[in-house]
């Protein structure tokens, strides 16, 4: 459990939106988590201002870190508030001048780790080179 900040203003803009760093609704976080693939079952999201609470029982911890990812990395989240049991996710915000690799390097102790990252953040990563400054990224743990 714990609350995650994000870049209110860096994140996925969604369609349709009739204003660019307004709050999403939780009927569009819900649509983005289900556009995406991601398995939210047990979940429950509320928007509450820029803060995002997400509760309820995740089928894994993978899930829940995607679902944190996938609603936080949206343009007009500050913050998820996680409320859900299980582990705490390892997560890595992108600062300016920051690769895969370098991050794998700082995290993971080898940048050639930098496919692991990758594979972690899938559908939201679409290639390694696209990460944006103030996107924050799942770290894969043992």
């Amino acid at each position: 459990m714990g609350l995650w900040k994000f870049m209110k203003n860096a994140g996925k803009k969604l369609s349709g939106r009739a204003e660019a760093a307004e709050a999403p609704s939780e009927e569009e976080l819900k649509k983005e988590i289900s556009d995406l693939g991601l398995d939210a079952e047990g979940l429950d999201i509320k928007v509450e201002g820029d803060k995002v609470k997400v509760t309820g029982t995740p089928k894994s911890q993978e899930a829940k870190e995607k679902v944190i990812l996938a609603v936080g990395n949206v343009d007009g989240v500050a913050e998820v508030e996680d409320e859900v049991s299980g582990d705490e996710p390892v997560f890595h915000t992108v600062e300016k001048g920051d690769s895969l690799w370098a991050i794998a390097e700082k995290t993971l102790g080898s940048g050639a780790r930098y496919t692991e990252i990758f594979e972690a953040n899938k559908p939201m990563l679409t290639d390694p080179d696209k990460i944006y400054p103030g996107q924050v990224l799942r770290i894969p743990q043992a």
